[in-house]
Formats: C-alpha cells, sequence, structure tokens
C-alpha cells in the first residue's frame, strides 16, 4: 500500500462537554414539559408558535406553496422507497415448526406502536430525509408516526419538508428542532404519546440526544458525518470518481473521504481532478475544507488489499468503479449502501432510487446497517407444547435448574411432569 494523501477518519466519540450539557437538557426536559420546550425553542431557534404542531389547514398551505414539478419529484421519491420497503416487507416471513414430537416453536414479526422521526434541517433542508424514516415505519404497520422538523430563520417552515412528511404518512408533523423536539417525543408531551423508536439523523447534539434516550425508547442508530468510500481500478473516470468524492464533501467540514485505487497513475489523476473541479465547485468552502481536513488517497497493491482497506475503513456509502465487480461485490463485508459501477452514485440513495439514506458512520458498518422497514419490527417468540411433551421437557428442565442451584425454577418444571407424567 502507499499513501497519496491521509486524513482524518472520524470515529464517533462521546463528548464530555457536549455529553453534559444534553443530560442537563434532557433533565429540564423531562422535569418541565413543554415549558422547557418552548424555553429552548426560543433560545436556540427564536422560534415559539401558539403550537409546534401544524394543523391539517396549515399543512394543506405549506403544500401549496410547492411547484407542481417538486410535487411530481417528490411523488417519484417516495413511490420508489415506498415499493422498495414493501418488497423488502415481503422477504420476512413469520415461522412455525414442530421442533421435536410436541413442541411447536415459532416467531412473529410485530410492528412497534410509535415511532418518531426526526427530518433535519440545518445548513441544508435535507426533505428527502421524511421518506427515509417515515414510509418504512408505515410500510411496516407502525400506527402512528409523530414527526419534528427544526424551523426554518425568518420562514417558520420549509414548504418541500411539511409536504415530503405528509406525502410520506406522518399523523402528526410539529415545527420543532434540536434536543426539545427528540425529548417531546421520547417522553410523551402536549398529547404526544411517548415513542417506542426515535429515528433520523442531525447534529451532535440530536446523536447525543438518541444515544442518551435510548432504554427510553429504541434508536435507529447514532450516525455521525457522512462518509464516502471509493474503490476505482485503472478502468474507472477519475473525473466521475472526483466528482461523487467531491458530492460528499459538500455535507459538512467533518465528512469523511476516501479513495482506494490500484494504481498510483489513476491516484495522482484522481487528485489532479478533485483539485481542479474545487476551483468552481459553488459550495467549496465546506467541501475543500472537508476534503483536505479528512480526504485519504491509498494506492492498494492489489484487489485484495483493497478490499481489506476498505472494509476496515466501514464506510456509510461504498462506490466501486470497478472492471472485476463480481470479485468485489462476493467480498467486501463492510459498508452501509454498496453503490457498483460509475452509472450510479451516492446522491441517487440519497434523494431518489429507493434504498435508505440513513446509514452506520463511524466504522459501526462493521455491525449494522441502515435503516429499513425490518428496523420497525420486534420478532418475538413463542411456543406451546403437548402435554406429553411438556413431561419429557420438563424432566430435563428440572435437572438443569437443580444444576443450576435454582430451584424454584425446577419446581415449575417438576409439578408439570408430574401433572403430565402419568
Amino acid at each position: 500500500m502507499k499513501i497519496i494523501k491521509d486524513g482524518g477518519h472520524r470515529l464517533f466519540e462521546e463528548d464530555e462537554k457536549t455529553s453534559t450539557y444534553v443530560r442537563d437538557m434532557l433533565k429540564t426536559l423531562k422535569k418541565d414539559g413543554m415549558d422547557a420546550v418552548r424555553k429552548f425553542s426560543r433560545e436556540f431557534d427564536k422560534w415559539d408558535p401558539p403550537s409546534f404542531e401544524l394543523s391539517a389547514k396549515e399543512i394543506e398551505e405549506a403544500v401549496g406553496k410547492c411547484d407542481e414539478q417538486l410535487i411530481k419529484d417528490t411523488d417519484f421519491c417516495q413511490a420508489n422507497v415506498r415499493r422498495f420497503a414493501e418488497q423488502q416487507l415481503a422477504t420476512m416471513h413469520p415461522l412455525e415448526v414442530e421442533s421435536s414430537p410436541g413442541v411447536v416453536l415459532g416467531h412473529k414479526h410485530i410492528p412497534v406502536s410509535c415511532v418518531g422521526s426526526y427530518v433535519p434541517g440545518g445548513v441544508y433542508p435535507m426533505f428527502g430525509s421524511a421518506q427515509m424514516s417515515i414510509i418504512p415505519a408505515k410500510v411496516a404497520g407502525v400506527d402512528t408516526v409523530v414527526a419534528c422538523t427544526p424551523p426554518v430563520k425568518g420562514e417558520g417552515y420549509y414548504p418541500a419538508t411539511i409536504n415530503a412528511m405528509k406525502k410520506a404518512g406522518a399523523d402528526r408533523i410539529f415545527v420543532l428542532g434540536g434536543v426539545q423536539a427528540f425529548a417531546l417525543m421520547a417522553y410523551g408531551m402536549d398529547e404526544v404519546p411517548p415513542a417506542d423508536m426515535l429515528c433520523g439523523a442531525g447534529n451532535k447534539f440530536v446523536a447525543e440526544a438518541k444515544r442518551q434516550l435510548f432504554g427510553q425508547c429504541g434508536i435507529d442508530l447514532l450516525a455521525g458525518p457522512t462518509e464516502i468510500g471509493v474503490i476505482a481500478d485503472d478502468s474507472a473516470d477519475p473525473a466521475l470518481v472526483a466528482c461523487d468524492i467531491l458530492g460528499q464533501a459538500e455535507h459538512d467540514p467533518n465528512s469523511g473521504q476516501i479513495l482506494v485505487c490500484l494504481s498510483e497513475a489513476f491516484g495522482k489523476a484522481a487528485l489532479e481532478e478533485l483539485q481542479k473541479q474545487l476551483e468552481t465547485l459553488p459550495t467549496r468552502s465546506v467541501a475543500e475544507a472537508s476534503w483536505t481536513t479528512n480526504g485519504r488517497l491509498l494506492v492498494a497493491d492489489d484487489k485484495d488489499e483493497a478490499i481489506a482497506l476498505m472494509d476496515d475503513w466501514a464506510p456509510e456509502h461504498l462506490e466501486i468503479h470497478v472492471e472485476d465487480v463480481p470479485y468485489f461485490f462476493d467480498r467486501l463485508r463492510n459498508y452501509g449502501s454498496l453503490f457498483i459501477g460509475e452509472e450510479t452514485t451516492v446522491a441517487y440513495g440519497d434523494k431518489s432510487i429507493g434504498t435508505n439514506h440513513i446509514l452506520p458512520t463511524s466504522r459501526s458498518a462493521r455491525f449494522t446497517g441502515g435503516l429499513w422497514v425490518g428496523k420497525f419490527l420486534k420478532t418475538c417468540t413463542y411456543q406451546r407444547m403437548t402435554p406429553e411433551a411438556s413431561a419429557k421437557i420438563g424432566e430435563v428442565t428440572d435437572r438443569q435448574c437443580m444444576v443450576e442451584r435454582m430451584v424454584a425454577h425446577a419446581i415449575t418444571a417438576r409439578v408439570r411432569v408430574e401433572r403430565y407424567g402419568k
């Protein structure tokens, strides 16, 4: 391996100052309820409407502010997300099997009842995030989705976001951001039922709030700054590779990028393209800071080393611009979502193609995938037995419990042996 450019790969690390700050906020929010929600909304967002929840009329007005093309495009994107979620759900079957005579074991998939969905705003109004958390939840069968999105300074809300939230199937829509939004959904306030699960991305305060609220309710995953990894051999187009890397670098100065190529010549060509494209990129200030600080460019000795390097980095998004696609497809293990060939790009997955863009970052792709319809389902087991089977299993269970010195456990088995074994 040869390093052409090295940069940071930011892992999700607990920031003690942020952790303490969020913990104190959550304590106040839990104690003071909506009074604290209003206090923090005024303090951080200068936002204090009569009601944070939009009425049906206000939602209709917001949708009416969206032009026809935007509505059509949003419908197109949401139809793709919904179709893929439905097809994923179709792969999840209940199970029932007679594992031994008279012993029936099974599982069933049960949706959670209430989900809190956060649709981020910030620098970019990422209204496309609405369908990524709301649609899979509704396809899974979730009864109630409470959706929050932060206010836009001076505007109140972003009409495209409200349109996307409504069309995705949100049952209630709140214009509320930050830690206070997660507290509203997690604890249940203002006639909002407490969420069984929270999902959606945000800044470091939002990520820390989700971490601390885990246990109070479930969460989708902890997502830090976005990442892209690219593996490129000499058949790839260096200009296209550079374009895709910068497409993710514009997210955030802390975004991570890694390019693993198979020759030094290609690496240098891609680096030259990156510098060239940065000169005219409208979002250069963010993308250049991100690439300069966090970008990595490595030359692998061969395909297997390229795979090993990328698996170790475990990127949120992974593009492969290679001639031998099956070789890489069969062997790569650690990524949030895989983009195969130059015909596809991360932006397709982020916005319109149908896969989910809420994905693991900071190497958590080593142990989890991204958000999908299955995240909103609990796979719960059950068992039933005939009297004869109960007596037979009971004898073994009695002996096992006594070895563990759990006498009361043993008695529950023993009484069944006595009852059914005669």
